[in-house]
């Protein structure tokens, strides 16, 4: 490897931040078809440079990963059921749980926020918390509370979302999303990770005469008098069906 090389693979190393690891990480790293380094967890080219290194518990780091983890697939379950309850996608509630905690239900930040969705103590007992780290709970009124949010900012999202990272009072004075950067960080990589999230694809049913029997046909495009049977992510592409005669 050429000096040039190790130092932008260095500085790779250093600019990515944030995802907690094992204390000690397999790192794998190369480059794709436009010459950038790419680094993971897990190999995904057989040219893959491996590295050891050996990672402070304490520190940050982050490292490619799918777009949803192992460690945030398995609060799926409650996040799919609190914002349901709430009327809120689940993609948001996702980003902004990535955001706060990077899905770590013990995180505690210095100012004392708790766990997945990072919780103010105040935020907590205003929802009936009694154990801000269990995930649940957590989910629960940090959903609750991003819906009011939502609600006192008329449905502007990137309201509600600095509100929850900066506090209501600093929106109201701005009257817009506050002229911090951490702030303004914070709603654009949220509002584009829910951009980027597979949009949920609604399948319609039809039911038409065809020689005097009912044939049924499924289809991802409304048509006048269309039942809706379903809503699927990725369903996009697929064709339009035809399904045999009922009977």
């Amino acid at each position: 490897m050429s000096f040039a090389s190790f130092r932008i693979l260095a500085g790779a190393f250093l600019i990515v931040a944030a995802i907690p690891v094992p204390a000690s990480a397999q790192i794998y790293a190369w480059k794709d078809g436009a010459g950038n380094w790419v680094l993971s967890d897990k190999p995904k080219d057989p040219a893959a440079v491996t590295r050891t290194y050996t990672i402070k518990r304490d520190s940050t780091f982050r490292s490619t990963r799918g777009t949803v983890s192992p460690r945030a697939a398995k609060f799926d379950a409650l996040i799919e059921e609190h914002a349901t309850a709430q009327g809120l996608s689940p993609h948001l509630v996702r980003a902004v749980i990535q955001q706060e905690s990077g899905f770590n239900p013990l995180a505690l930040s210095n100012k004392g926020a708790m766990g997945l969705m990072q919780l103010m103590p105040t935020t907590a007992a205003e929802f009936g918390v009694t154990d801000p780290y269990n995930p649940g709970q957590n989910i629960r009124a940090g959903v609750a509370y991003l819906k009011g949010l939502l609600v006192r900012f008329a449905q502007n999202i990137e309201l509600a979302l600095a509100a929850y990272n900066a506090g209501p009072t600093a929106v109201k004075r701005y009257g817009a999303v506050p002229p911090y950067r951490e702030t303004r960080d914070y709603v654009t990589r949220i509002t584009g990770a829910v951009d980027a999230a597979p949009k949920p694809v609604k399948i319609y049913k039809t039911t038409e005469m065809v020689n005097g029997r009912p044939v049924t046909r499924y289809s991802t495009v409304e048509t006048h008098g269309a039942q809706v049977v379903a809503t699927a992510a990725g369903a996009a592409t697929r064709p339009s069906a035809a399904a045999a005669p009922q009977k």
